[in-house]
């Protein structure tokens, strides 16, 4: 009778391991097949043995799942248990990215007040995130790093939307030393857009009418917002659009580039490389004669220990938020990815104007909201409606 109860449980048990759909979590966070609930993979197995038996086969389902998570989420499960551990994982890596990226633009804007070098401050970013690098691959954390070396074609795949990365960074660093944080940072809710029309004019891709619509809101805002911004400038405007036209060019090249072969961690670190390549010789050419006079002038100002380590520190939190938003994307979707950026956008304008106590205009205010409600609906509609791929040529 034993026997005949086991063959019974056995028989869908093998049929309750069909794949099971992730479910997702806190506003669109993909959830990992070790998240569904055991009831979900059990659903079909109908109640037709003891309890002792059913209870064996829960226990086997538990396991099988625990061996889904990876090392740090096993980790964290021993505090919040299985069903959570990636959740939290996720959470914590999104709390961190905001940390260190509100920390990274106060510091930053707070160093160009007295060391108005930008092509030098952003050389210095991406060289104290390669020494980060070289140094964790040294000490054996290589996946904490490169992960691996890379061969000719993967780096050649890499340097391209590396390069767009580097030189849309020193872009950035531009306008934030000649305007406030807050109008850069709402000029460059405008990025979509150039994504749209370098998809088109590149990859093909027609975007659907909804995504399009949805852009209008945001050039609205940021036209209102620029034009009641007391700090504005040209320069800061026009390099801060330089930075959206670049960051298009990453996005788009970075699609036809795209390897499994690495984690975000390393191509990213990849990617820091190449900017050195870059930032480097650039820096020395544009402010290399004015260098040596501008460090004195700034270490006159705050003194020689705090001018050195906060070129340090802003080195490190650059490299550190860049390096957490890589690893949030590996574990959510690019729609919810794309949330996350509004909200961050959010955190850091806000934070931004409570520290400098900078004075926003009503007009400025209200051009940053609708150019951030914008930016939101464009990520609602791209969830929504998938762009348009060109149609293959037929076969003559």
């Amino acid at each position: 009778m034993a026997t005949m109860m086991s063959s019974r449980v056995g028989l869908p048990l093998a049929v309750a391991r069909k794949p099971v759909q992730p479910v997702a979590l806190l506003s669109g966070l993909p959830v990992r097949a070790a998240q569904v609930t055991l009831g979900a993979r059990v659903a079909a197995v109908k109640p037709v043995a003891p309890l002792r038996s059913r209870t064996s086969v829960v226990v086997k389902a538990s396991a099988d799942a625990q061996k889904e998570l990876d090392p740090l989420e096993t980790a964290v499960s021993k505090v919040v248990g299985a069903k959570l551990a990636p959740t939290v994982v996720t959470l914590s890596f999104i709390t961190l990215w905001y940390a260190l990226n509100i920390g990274f633009n106060l510091l930053n804007k707070s160093i160009f007040k007295y060391f108005p070098f930008p092509y030098t401050v952003s050389t210095v970013h991406v060289v104290v995130g390669l020494v980060y690098c070289v140094l964790v691959y040294a000490v054996g954390l290589k996946s904490w790093s490169f992960g691996r070396p890379v061969t000719k074609q993967e780096f050649s795949t890499i340097f391209g939307p590396a390069a767009m990365h580097a030189i849309g960074h020193v872009a950035a660093n531009i306008s934030f030393a000649a305007v406030a944080i807050s109008l850069t940072h709402t000029v460059k809710t405008l990025e979509p857009a150039f994504n749209v029309v370098l998809s088109q004019l590149i990859l093909g891709q027609s975007t659907p009418v909804p995504v399009l619509l949805s852009l209008v809101p945001i050039m609205f805002g940021v036209a209102l917002a620029s034009a009641g911004e007391l700090s504005f400038n040209w320069l800061g405007f026009l390099s801060a659009m330089a930075s959206n036209l670049t960051f298009g060019f990453r996005a788009v090249w970075g699609k036809l580039a795209m390897t499994k072969t690495l984690d975000g961690t390393a191509v990213y670190a990849y990617t820091t490389l190449v900017s050195v390549l870059i930032c480097v010789p650039w820096a020395f050419l544009a402010e290399g004669s004015q260098l040596v006079e501008g460090a004195k002038v700034a270490i006159a100002k705050v003194g020689e220990t705090r001018f050195y380590t906060d070129l340090f520190l802003v080195g490190m939190l650059y490299h550190l938020y860049n390096q957490f938003a890589f690893n949030t994307l590996e574990r959510v979707s690019p729609v919810s990815h794309g949330v996350c950026n509004v909200v961050k956008r959010v955190a850091i304008i806000g934070s931004s104007v409570l520290f400098f106590n900078q004075t926003l205009t009503t007009q400025a205010l209200v051009g940053t909201v609708i150019a951030l409600i914008g930016t939101w609906l464009y990520t609602e509609a791209s969830s929504r409606f998938k762009p348009h791929k060109p149609t293959p040529p037929k076969a003559a």
